[in-house]
């Protein structure tokens, strides 16, 4: 794997802060850095992917087939909701 530097210039704080966490997970900090970063990245892929997804949904098809399930099935043993105590 290539490795490669960059300056990265964070306030005092959030550098303070990082530095405890690195240090409270038993990491390096740039291991938490990396990971962090790897994190929010992947947060955003999967954004991207669920709104290229939603643009492509036939809404009015996927309520027409909502509309359907079920009809003709009476209910089967096992279909019954747990009865909540709170």
């Amino acid at each position: 794997m290539r490795k490669s530097n960059f300056a990265l210039r964070l306030q005092p704080s959030l550098l303070e802060e990082a530095r405890a966490m690195a240090e409270a997970e038993g990491v390096a900090l740039n291991q938490l850095i990396n990971v962090a970063v790897a994190e929010k990245m992947s947060a955003l892929r999967a954004a991207s992917y669920f709104n290229a997804r939603a643009g492509r949904a036939d809404v009015p098809a996927a309520l027409d087939i909502l509309k359907r399930a079920g009809r003709g099935k009476p209910p089967i043993a096992g279909d019954e909701l747990a009865i909540s105590s709170s």
